[in-house]
């Protein structure tokens, strides 16, 4: 299987609860879905190590050269496989490539199509008026506000952490008192702010 891949960089994970960590981003090209908040260009292979790779391993070696001395610390290193949707392209075969390349692997996915086993941390970002297929995993994180995808709709799920992450935009500073508010009230939530817009990484 050929993967398109929109771009691959390395920069700190800038949201949820990883933020701050080193990780090395692969954002695939394509999405099942057409959120009118989305601020992320997924579109075509043309990004910074972006392209067509036609097989796991060569996509792996790419994203493992990414990393500072890679193979010196063994799940050190963290890809994020991201979008778009990585869903719609990510495999078992892929993820087996990674940890063969000593990488501990993540998703942020929209949570409406199924997951190949053996990820390590499952981060689902819930959009409204979509079916969530992925019920579990380990955070749960929500742009909030979004009519239709009301933080209760989403608190029985299976879910370790749960996040409010403000809404983008024009009303980000509103949008952001918001998600204070209702995470003071409602203390199983916990606030989680994009960190690389605010220091201006990618």
């Amino acid at each position: 299987m050929a993967y398109r891949v929109k771009e691959i960089y390395y920069t700190l994970q800038g949201e949820g609860l990883h933020t701050g960590r080193p990780a090395i981003f692969c954002r695939f090209s394509g999405c099942n879905l057409a959120c009118e908040f989305c601020d992320t260009d997924f579109k075509g292979t043309d990004g910074p190590g972006g392209g067509v790779f036609k097989n796991p391993e060569k996509l792996a070696v790419a994203v493992a050269n990414m990393f500072p001395g890679p193979g010196a610390h063994p799940f050190l290193a963290f890809v994020v496989c991201t979008g778009g949707e990585p869903a719609l392209q990510i495999d078992e075969a892929l993820v087996a490539a990674f940890h063969n390349h000593g990488l501990e692997v993540g998703i942020e996915t929209n949570g409406t199509l199924p997951l190949p086993g053996g990820i390590d941390w499952v981060a689902v970002s819930p959009k409204a008026g979509t079916e969530l297929v992925v019920r579990s995993g380990d955070e749960l994180k929500l742009v909030f506000p979004q009519e239709g995808a009301e933080p209760e709709r989403f608190e029985h799920l299976n879910f370790k952490y749960f996040f409010l992450q403000p809404m983008s935009g024009a009303d980000v500073k509103a949008n952001t008192q918001k998600a204070v508010e209702y995470c003071l009230a409602n203390p199983r939530w916990r606030l989680s702010l994009q960190t690389h817009k605010l220091l201006g990484i990618p």
